[in-house]
């Protein structure tokens, strides 16, 4: 599978780490930057993979930062991208069934006792159930370029 990957100074060893395991495991990794230790704007690599996501370069996204939650707020403003944080297992796998997330946004915390890693298999692993869930998706990406006067 194709990812594209992107960190901000404070995700950038976990980033590291999940790259060098998931080429191991026959991943093609595309890895967007940072590559400092000094302090980033981590929109800016959020802005960057989620494109690569949005555009087909890549089949599924991964970025790291601090908490995770800044990178998902600014992947999610790039049309096509489901980008989420997940704290377990159970989320990592439900938020590809129900809702195709196709970025996954991670906290360097999460990176003791490999957490991240598990993380990050159960994501990959797990496909889109579709159905009623597609309809749901289709409703998330309806919302896409809304305007509080647009989609009232």
């Amino acid at each position: 599978m194709q990812i594209a990957m992107g960190s901000d100074h404070r995700g950038l060893e976990l980033k590291k780490r999940l790259a060098t395991s998931l080429q191991a495991a026959g991943h093609n990794v595309v890895d967007w930057g940072a590559d400092v230790t000094t302090s980033v704007d981590y929109p800016d690599y959020a802005s960057a993979v989620a494109q690569a996501v949005a555009r087909g370069d890549a089949e599924r996204g991964i970025l790291v930062c601090g908490t995770g939650i800044g990178m998902a707020i600014a992947a999610n403003k790039v049309a096509g991208v489901r980008a989420t944080i997940v704290a377990n297992e159970e989320q990592a796998e439900l938020c590809r069934r129900h809702n195709n997330v196709n970025v996954l946004c991670l906290g360097e915390k999460q990176a003791a006792d490999g957490l991240a890693e598990r993380l990050v298999a159960r994501w990959l692993e797990t496909p889109f159930d579709g159905g009623r869930h597609a309809d749901r998706v289709g409703k998330i990406t309806a919302l896409e370029g809304c305007t509080p006067k647009s989609c009232s």
